[in-house]
């Protein structure tokens, strides 16, 4: 039985026993988990103005949005203050191009610079968490140096993140780095700074590996998470990038486990969708509702 008719019947079966008073009291009356949705705003497709896009997140549910870093803050603010949401959280604009890792020191600092300036965005945004993706391991960048080199860098954010009260949240990504929770652990230790944390996305661990268990071992670490889904039933037979091709809930993460975990936990506050689905207020509206559905589990 599939993961995804796993989740449909769970579902199906929650709700006929709460009708029937099958449930306990206790179970009935569990209450409802501390999680704001916000949305990333690289997946809002809907078109016109920013402002035009953050009021059509607004009116669908979502509470908040992570901007990108090094946007016109104005506009920014503007958008925020206009549509009522709020910044959930800032993503860096410069990590996947001006790499921590970098074999130029230039490059590393131009990295740098951008974290630097995510952190000042996030502040002018009352965000208190930036999502950084600390850098990339590749033929001409062995992995012992990305290790060495992207703690060097993060390290130089730090004083300007506990100036500011501003999180530096770490991705777990596809950039062939880290690739278990047990190293993201040794990493933020070797860090050292509890300032520096992580951004837990939920669909990229699943190429290789589970969510909840990332989470168990992740634990207070984590300081905000990306609700995404991932097929690997598609990853098997189109190629791994179509495993992100399918709509939240229909994919091969096991919600019931993934929420239990972050209860054992005890992570609350932002739930951030990056998710395909958010080119229409159709879309909008769906990815709400599935969310609400999974964090009822």
């Amino acid at each position: 039985m599939s993961n995804r008719r796993h989740f449909l019947q769970s579902l199906s079966s929650t709700a006929l026993l709460a009708a029937t008073g099958g449930l306990g009291a206790q179970e009935a009356a569990k209450p409802a988990r501390k999680l704001r949705k916000a949305i990333m705003g690289g997946t809002l497709g809907i078109k016109g103005t920013l402002i035009e896009k953050y009021t059509a997140a607004k009116t669908a549910g979502y509470e908040g949005v992570e901007p990108a870093g090094g946007m016109n803050q104005q506009e920014v603010i503007d958008a925020l203050g206009q549509s009522g949401l709020q910044a959930a959280s800032v993503c860096c604009h410069t990590h996947w191009k001006q790499t921590l890792t970098h074999n130029d020191p230039a490059v590393r600092e131009q990295g740098l610079q951008g974290v630097l300036q995510t952190l000042r965005d996030a502040k002018a945004y009352s965000a208190d968490s930036i999502l950084v993706v600390p850098g990339v391991c590749n033929e001409e960048v062995p992995y012992d140096l990305a290790w060495e080199r992207s703690i060097t860098e993060i390290k130089k954010a730090v004083p300007l993140a506990k100036e500011l009260g501003v999180k530096i949240s770490i991705e777990n990504v596809w950039n062939n780095f880290i690739l278990s929770p047990l190293e993201a652990v040794r990493y933020l230790d070797e860090v050292g700074d509890p300032i520096v944390g992580w951004h837990f996305d939920i669909g990229n661990v699943l190429r290789y590996g589970w969510p909840e268990q990332w989470i168990k071992v992740l634990g207070k670490r984590i300081n905000r998470i990306h609700v995404k889904e991932y097929s690997t039933k598609k990853m098997k037979d189109e190629g791994v990038w179509k495993g992100f091709d399918c709509d939240l809930t229909e994919g091969d993460n096991n919600w019931p486990a993934i929420m239990k975990a972050l209860d054992d936990v005890g992570y609350t506050g932002w739930a951030i969708s990056e998710q395909r689905g958010g080119i229409n207020p159709g879309g909008l509206n769906m990815l709400v509702e599935r969310m609400n559905k999974i964090f009822a589990l």
